[in-house]
């Protein structure tokens, strides 16, 4: 299976750049697509679901057009946008065979298999009774997850699925996303740069509507190997260190100490320590290098 964009462009009517030629493939497992909040991120996935038409370049799945095949793909597409409705006043066992019955599964007992795969893939099946308007937010998020599962979908689309949820809730609904993706293309949209590294085998850097970086993220912090260096400084010395040297992130350790992290080819100053490269710092010095280019331009 293959998700293939080609110079995908999108502007809205404000003059609003959100695609930038986007040009990706994406084959079958967890495929994260990172970017902060207005990276152009949920138009992107917008796009793909054919929810909306971009100005040029073209998609296919395999061999399908699905710019010119939309109600074709849509019948194996599954989509959970950041916010979706549901009906409060029925079960959720209730709501999943309703919504099969809409996708033309009509005879029963395959729709009572179908239905009762999904609850047990996004582990619901113990509370498949409960009014969906009871439940949590990360249990929400799993029924949104069961109802897309119903047509056995080769691609899934979730747009920021883990915001909002609480620890326990986000863990219990990336371990639900991990099962699914070894059998269907699943594009996993985020600004939490934990998800993709606990989740995807493929990932993409995507901001100002460009795609900035794609790779593995074990590759993309190989490559960054030996060049992250950090030391501790003062509240008052960080105005100074950053006028000095190219800082990627700065943090709070477990003692309070504020620990800047450097990126350089070769050791900043005695003081700077190796560490090791994480996929957070690819992910700040990628979204820093494109600044930089856009402020020399």
């Amino acid at each position: 299976m293959l998700l293939s964009l080609k110079n995908v462009s999108k502007t809205y009517k404000n003059g609003v750049k959100a695609l930038d030629n986007v040009s990706i493939d994406i084959h079958a497992g967890m495929f994260g697509l990172l970017g902060p909040n207005g990276a152009g991120k949920s138009s992107l996935m917008r796009t793909i679901a054919t929810l909306q038409a971009p100005d040029g370049g073209s998609i296919h799945l395999d061999d399908l057009d699905i710019l010119n095949n939309k109600i074709e793909f849509r019948k194996t597409l599954g989509y959970l946008p950041q916010e979706f409705g549901v009906y409060p006043k029925m079960s959720a066992h209730d709501l999943l065979h309703y919504f099969a019955q809409l996708k033309g599964i009509s005879n029963s007992s395959e729709r009572n298999a179908i239905v009762d795969k999904a609850l047990e893939v996004t582990n619901l099946s113990d509370v498949r009774h409960k009014h969906v308007a009871g439940y949590s937010g990360g249990m929400k998020q799993r029924f949104g997850i069961a109802q897309l599962l119903l047509n056995d979908p080769k691609l899934i689309i979730v747009d920021e699925p883990t915001a909002g949820l609480d620890p326990a809730e986000r863990h219990r609904f990336l371990n639900v996303l991990r099962e699914i993706g070894t059998n269907h293309i699943v594009i996993f949209s985020t600004h939490i740069v934990d998800d993709v590294k606990e989740l995807c085998t493929d990932m993409a850097i995507l901001n100002g509507g460009k795609i900035l970086a794609q790779n593995t993220p074990k590759n993309l912090v190989k490559a960054l190997s030996g060049t992250i260096w950090k030391t501790t400084v003062t509240k008052d010395q960080l105005p100074t260190y950053e006028a000095s040297y190219n800082i990627i992130s700065s943090s709070f350790d477990e003692d309070s100490n504020l620990v800047i992290r450097v990126m350089n080819d070769t050791q900043p100053a005695p003081e700077f320590i190796p560490t090791d490269a994480s996929l957070e710092d690819v992910y700040f010095t990628t979204l820093k290098q494109e600044q930089q280019i856009e402020l020399n331009s």
